[in-house]
């Protein structure tokens, strides 16, 4: 692909307009939707590049938080562990302050508009654009057999967004793709059957925390799916796990501590958690750590994070001792959900000849 390919493909995702098909017959509004799956528990980096983003947002805009179970299962996984995943990820979202007043937080399995969606979708998708996706590869090069979820989950991501005739995606560079793929369908779609879905666009806020890197091997991102619990800080863990993890972190040879991520990307990545967690500059914590070594530095990261990481810890615990509320909550998400989702799928149904005209149904009816 050449550059100026390239150009254009990030410039259009980073539009900030919302591509609206003219024939819509009602005005879409800003709706902003996200997910994430529920397994294992959060971490730092979870916390930095997606929920302090929903916390900014919730105030100003109508958000929609599904906790995606359903991508939670195109890799083998333990049913009971996913059912716990799902209340704790629920208590943890809640301790950091998600709003469920505010925000539509649900179980996506709970709502079958997702995979009805996904089948009309699937039907207007291509093998050869699934399997061209990098994430696809990604997971599936050491992979004997090869889920067929794996391959298709982009379609049921698409639904996700479209079900909701969502607007904007906050999304990592890793997702672009993806949110490419869901345009392609609901342009496909609505050239296919009539004006339906809002074309949606990422939503890439600006922080430069949002890359927090792994502990273990700073070259790469923080992640739940990294086989090595030290690579990350989990926001449940106790202030111990929390000072062997940072203390255990990969740095370099020099003692000093200084800011350089092309260079110091483990020292770096420290002094970025340090930054987000205490909110001072990094000018500030670099002058701070004039005379003291990394292996001492780390003792004061472990204890900013223990400090940033102790109020959510305990209104989590809260929330975790009384299970009848987080299921009420995601009851009164799926409610608030279905009712949305069943409108979109009721005029997909009607578009893409699934549904009968009333004028059909009342004549067949008095026929009986």
């Amino acid at each position: 692909m050449t550059l100026i390919r390239r150009y254009h493909i990030v410039k259009k995702f980073f539009s900030s307009q919302t591509e609206i098909p003219p024939n819509l017959p009602e005005k879409c509004t800003k709706r902003i939707l996200s997910g994430i799956q529920p397994t294992g528990a959060l971490h730092l980096g979870n916390y930095v590049g997606a929920v302090a983003q929903w916390l900014k947002l919730q105030d100003k805009y109508e958000i929609i938080l599904s906790i995606a179970d359903l991508h939670s299962m195109t890799l083998p996984y333990e049913p009971k562990q996913l059912s716990k995943n799902i209340l704790e990820l629920t208590a943890t979202l809640l301790g950091c302050g998600i709003n469920p007043n505010r925000v539509i937080l649900f179980q996506q399995s709970s709502v079958p508009a997702h995979t009805e969606l996904y089948w009309s979708l699937g039907c207007i998708s291509t093998m050869a654009r699934l399997a061209h996706l990098p994430q696809f590869k990604e997971k599936s090069v050491n992979l004997k057999e090869i889920p067929l979820g794996l391959l298709v989950y982009p379609v049921l991501q698409a639904a996700d967004i479209l079900c909701y005739k969502a607007t904007d995606i906050p999304v990592g560079e890793d997702q672009l793709q993806h949110i490419q793929l869901t345009q392609d369908l609901a342009r496909i779609f609505n050239n296919r059957f009539g004006a339906t879905f809002p074309i949606p666009h990422s939503l890439i806020l600006e922080n430069k925390f949002i890359k927090l890197r792994s502990l273990r091997d700073p070259s790469k991102k923080m992640s739940k799916s990294d086989p090595d619990p030290k690579s990350r800080i989990c926001l449940l863990d106790t202030p111990d796990h929390v000072l062997k993890k940072i203390k255990r972190a990969l740095t370099d040879f020099t003692s000093e501590v200084t800011y350089d991520p092309k260079d110091r990307l483990g020292v770096s990545n420290l002094i970025d958690i340090h930054s987000f967690v205490s909110k001072k500059s990094v000018e500030d914590i670099c002058r701070e750590a004039e005379n003291i070594n990394t292996g001492q530095y780390k003792n004061v990261v472990a204890r900013a994070v223990v400090e940033f990481l102790d109020p959510i810890q305990k209104s989590t615990a809260k929330y975790l001792q009384n299970e009848d509320y987080l299921l009420s909550v995601l009851e009164s998400g799926r409610k608030k959900a279905s009712e949305l989702a069943e409108q979109t799928l009721d005029e997909v149904r009607m578009k893409s000849g699934l549904k009968l005209s009333v004028q059909k149904v009342n004549k067949i009816k008095a026929s009986l």
